[in-house]
């Protein structure tokens, strides 16, 4: 009955809303809206959902502050640390204060294939009695859940972007990227994947989703939307801002491992409400995503361990603390597909892929990704996001994916190549857009008003210069 394209992904991201039926019978063609009569009512909210929805946000905002502010500021010199936890702070406010004025409507509402309408600028028509599907009929959580929720993730996503330049970018002009960026790139790329009209009324509005979901693109938590997007972006700040001043001539060294150590674990608890929160609802399947995500890291810890003992002859805390990010970003798209097994499997062979080109091959090209954004971010999600091709199918204990535009829904025929095709198109895709569109922004911006701060105030640091003041007094 369904072509490849209209194959839809058992839990594939964080869904779109939608919402209360008088909100989505506005946005939605009166044809569509006739066909599909259903109305969302209070008795279909279950608490215990939506207080998992709202610790899972605030495990989300763990990440980001204090947990990757924490893991960036420990990696760069101690004269531009203050600099990083700035710029972590400062993207996270302004993502906030966007995500209410545009970027939910833009990103969750009905529009065209490729980005939402605004319908629901400044949250209009969102209140507490309004609703937000999730992946089951007539399961609903109150749409404000779903709101902070998703705020969550446009928040760190542009945080992460800042380690492929760390150290040389000023602060004003990257603020003014991140409020471009998320609006040109962010909202258009998350509608892409995880917009749909939900299980109640995907049956009547088959075509009612985002342009990659369409395409059956898998991506449960982000592996498309939050890594490969940022990796591939700070990758073209990197190549534009150009390398820091005594890069390869002299020692620039973490100033400190331990306050690393500490955003890295950080990270790792957060992001069990990144990986099981997606799956919007207190269940089995949520459970599937917070264990996968466990075993998968520590997986990846280990093998990158196990890498630099026979490379170098000794395991690092930074290597080990690496890796468990690697193996994080990894699992994100596959984290409510696979099983514990394959997830092993799955961190620990991109865990080897992120340590090939973090030592190598960013060497052999001589780029100058500060805090290995590309090489972790980009690259690991490019293997999570394909790998989860291979963990979600069900021959391999995968839970696959279901048809939702039959009611009630039903698990659709696993077909490998075509699911490998489907999640091709949303890795280049992403790689395409974010990667085009991040150039031009940084290339512009750069041109104009400038990225870098000049040569003195570089080699002085960015904390005194850009901020008036210094991490440490002694």
């Amino acid at each position: 009955m369904l072509s490849k394209t209209s194959k839809l992904a058992w839990g594939a991201g964080m869904v779109a809303l939608f919402a209360a039926a008088p909100a989505l019978a506005q946005d939605a063609a009166p044809a569509a809206a006739a066909a599909a009569p259903f109305t969302p009512t209070p008795d279909m909210v279950d608490k215990g959902d939506t207080a998992w929805m709202l610790t899972s946000s605030a495990l989300v905002l763990l990440m980001s502050v204090p947990a990757l502010a924490l893991f960036y500021g420990g990696l760069v010199r101690a004269k531009n640390m203050l600099s990083v936890l700035m710029q972590v702070l400062a993207i996270v406010c302004i993502a906030t204060l966007m995500w209410v004025g545009w970027g939910y409507t833009m990103s969750f509402t009905s529009g065209s294939p490729f980005v939402g309408g605004f319908s629901k600028a400044f949250l209009k028509g969102v209140d507490a009695t309004t609703l937000a599907a999730t992946f089951s009929n007539h399961v609903y959580i109150p749409e404000y859940a779903y709101v902070i929720f998703q705020m969550t993730f446009a928040c760190i996503t542009p945080a992460l972007i800042v380690g492929g330049f760390a150290e040389r970018v000023r602060f004003w002009p990257l603020m003014l990227f991140v409020v471009l960026w998320l609006t040109i790139v962010y909202y258009p790329i998350a509608h892409m994947v995880w917009f749909w009209a939900g299980p109640d009324f995907l049956p009547a509005t088959p075509t009612d989703t985002g342009f990659l979901f369409g395409k059956g693109a898998l991506d449960f938590a982000g592996g498309t939307v939050v890594h490969i997007n940022s990796g591939i972006a700070g990758l073209m700040g990197c190549l534009v801002i150009g390398k820091r001043i005594g890069y390869k001539s002299e020692l620039i060294a973490p100033h400190s491992l331990p306050m690393t150590y500490i955003g890295a674990c950080l990270l790792w608890v957060g992001w069990f409400g990144f990986n099981a929160g997606s799956n919007l609802e207190a269940n089995g399947i949520t459970a599937v995503a917070f264990i996968n995500t466990y075993v998968a890291t520590a997986a990846a810890a280990l093998a990158w361990a196990l890498l630099e003992q026979i490379v170098h002859k000794k395991p690092s805390l930074l290597g080990a603390a690496t890796g468990a990010v690697v193996g994080l970003v990894a699992i994100t798209p596959a984290s409510g597909f696979a099983a514990p097994v394959t997830s092993i499997i799955l961190g620990a062979i991109a865990s080897v892929v992120c340590f090939i080109f973090v030592v190598k091959v960013k060497n052999a090209l001589g780029y100058d990704d500060s805090l290995d954004v590309f090489g972790v971010h980009c690259i690991g999600g490019i293997v999570g996001a394909l790998g989860t091709a291979f963990v979600a199918n069900p021959a391999w204990g995968g839970q696959g994916w279901i048809d939702y535009t039959v009611a009630p829904a039903v698990p659709g025929k696993f077909d490998l190549s075509a699911q490998i095709i489907s999640q091709l198109w949303a890795i280049g895709t992403t790689l395409v857009w974010s990667g085009g569109v991040s150039f031009i922004l940084f290339l512009v911006i750069d041109k104009t008003i400038g990225l870098r701060p000049t040569a003195e105030a570089e080699r002085e640091g960015l904390d005194i210069n850009e901020h008036g003041e210094r991490a440490y007094n002694f």
